[in-house]
């Protein structure tokens, strides 16, 4: 099979995960603030922080996916 057709295979159900977690936090963090408003800066400093762990996995599908066009 053609070498592009992995590379995008890689990157494409390697973003597809940390979308749809990074949906999801957001989802949940904006429900938490609306019960819970007085709370709102430590759910969004926590929300940050998981969503940057979310995308680092994002990060690692295009490396892998790099990895699988040159070399």
């Amino acid at each position: 099979m053609d070498k592009n057709l992995f590379v995008a295979l890689t990157i494409a159900i390697g973003a597809i995960g940390p979308a749809i977690a990074i949906g999801m936090l957001a989802s949940k963090a904006m429900e938490a603030i609306g019960r819970n408003p007085e709370a709102a800066s430590k759910i969004q400093s926590a929300m940050i922080l998981a969503i940057a762990f979310a995308e680092a996995i994002a990060v690692y599908a295009l490396v892998v996916a790099l990895i699988i066009k040159f070399v």
